[in-house]
């Protein structure tokens, strides 16, 4: 029978003595309260929980796919670090260097800080977590001397070129070049950043933007301060499905994205009373603001551009680098103006331009197109476009990615008629893989905008 003090419930002086004994065993036996710091036992308690976890990782704050923090670890602690460091992952004579850490740690440099926010907590842990378990494999002395593993290597199932393609700020100045560019397109009602109230060409502007928004709400004000936030609220606008509006950006069907069905649209029909109808956001679309791009035109071609890859890159689509596109147009505001087209050219049918620059190295125009454009063929035979460079790999670093421009020179322009309608099947489809249609030569002096378009008078049609 237990005793007791007079206080009760207080055990007696023996009680005491045991416990004395007991902490006095755990004090010359410390590793049984001491942490397991053994690689596996880390492994185990921070590196598995990344693995089975069915969240995304931290890479998705830079990625839109391709990879995942999850792809670099093996289901057992020396497989992982095996593999890591045959990759060079790991740098075992300076663990806290790994280029692991390096790649986990490249969230805190985003630009875009409203994303490092979002990510910070769970890229701190998972920085923490690796680079304890790097520390705790580069202790062990027999784990750093086995032979590097046969089986295959933890690491995404794609290349890195692949991978590159998916990072968001690669994916932004796609946007930029191709979409951001052309904006101006739906001006005033979807840009009021473009909108001056000191300037009193943008007083009507200014006052048909503003009954806009007071009848349809802020999903007008599309195009934002900055390309940056503008395609952030494009992508994540269109996460919200709605049963009376298509999303902007249509990831199942790109060609089916209100982004570009809206400024392709008529005015909605007239009631019976003659006023018109309130526009539709679904198919059929119409659009309050009438036509503003044509299916045929290069801004309907470089948003298509960015709208196609993107939602490849969002859904993986793309597996190996020879299904990446080249993603190397970059806008100008020089406009080729070409007159005489063919009388048997259909009006209405796309027709691309290509560039060729003279080189007087070799005594002949360049094989490789400088700019090109696409348009359709005008009812008086006439074709119009804005050129858009295509840049050579050593040329891009050069060129700004909001517009850039072309020195006066003399050229040779190629044409090449959509005969066989196979920009219908592929509207991002560039046609100089056969010989041109029509060639014509000209002195540009590539000057800024419509008013100052580079005009040419007819062409020398090929034989067909």
């Amino acid at each position: 029978m237990t005793r007791h003090n007079k206080v009760y419930g207080a055990p007696d002086m023996n009680c005491w003595y045991l416990i004395r004994i007991a902490v006095a065993g755990l004090a010359v036996c410390p590793t049984v309260l001491a942490e397991d710091t053994s690689p596996e036992s880390v492994f185990a308690s921070r590196i598995k929980p990344i693995f089975d976890s069915p969240d995304p990782s931290s890479c998705v704050q830079c990625h839109l796919s391709a990879v995942d923090l999850k792809d670099y670890i093996l289901p057992s602690s020396v497989d992982t670090f095996l593999s890591l460091r045959a990759q060079g992952m790991i740098n075992t004579d300076s663990p806290s260097e790994s280029k692991i850490l390096h790649l986990i740690a490249m969230g805190d440099s985003d630009p875009d800080a409203l994303s490092r926010r979002i990510h910070a907590k769970n890229r701190k842990a998972e920085f923490e977590a690796f680079a304890a378990w790097i520390k705790a494999c580069c202790s062990d002395e027999e784990l750093l001397a086995r032979e590097p593993p046969k089986s295959p290597s933890a690491g995404p199932a794609v290349s890195n070129a692949v991978i590159r393609h998916s990072r968001k700020d690669r994916v932004l100045d796609s946007f930029i070049r191709n979409v951001w560019s052309q904006r101006m397109r739906c001006f005033p009602c979807h840009t009021p950043a473009e909108l001056n109230v000191d300037n009193p060409m943008h007083k009507k502007p200014i006052e048909r933007h503003r009954d806009f928004v007071k009848k349809y709400g802020a999903r007008m004000n599309i195009f934002k301060a900055t390309p940056r936030e503008t395609m952030r609220t494009l992508i994540t606008d269109s996460r919200k499905l709605r049963e009376d509006q298509l999303p902007l950006i249509n990831i199942a069907e790109p060609r089916e994205s209100l982004l570009v069905l809206k400024p392709t649209a008529k005015l909605p029909p007239k009631t019976a009373s003659g006023e018109l109808e309130q526009p539709s956001s679904i198919v059929p679309v119409s659009h309050m603001g009438g036509i503003k791009m044509h299916k045929g035109d290069q801004s309907y071609k470089a948003w298509m551009m960015w709208l196609e890859d993107y939602a490849k890159s969002i859904t993986n689509e793309y597996g190996s680098e020879d299904q990446l596109p080249r993603d190397n147009w970059y806008p100008t505001q020089h406009v080729i103006r070409i007159k005489g087209l063919p009388e048997d050219w259909p009006s209405f049918e796309k027709v691309q331009i290509f560039v060729h620059r003279w080189n007087p190295d070799s005594n002949e125009w360049s094989d490789t197109p400088a700019a090109f454009t696409q348009a359709v063929v005008t009812p008086r035979k006439i074709v119009n476009g804005s050129l858009f460079v295509l840049a050579s790999s050593d040329q891009r670093a050069l060129l700004s990615s909001e517009g850039t421009d072309l020195k006066p020179s003399r050229v040779q322009l190629k044409l090449y008629l959509d005969r066989d309608k196979r920009l219908e099947d592929s509207p991002v489809l560039l046609l100089n893989d056969r010989k041109p249609d029509a060639i014509t030569e000209a002195d540009a002096k590539f000057g800024v905008g419509f008013k100052n378009a580079d005009v040419i008078e007819g062409v020398s049609e090929l034989t067909k």
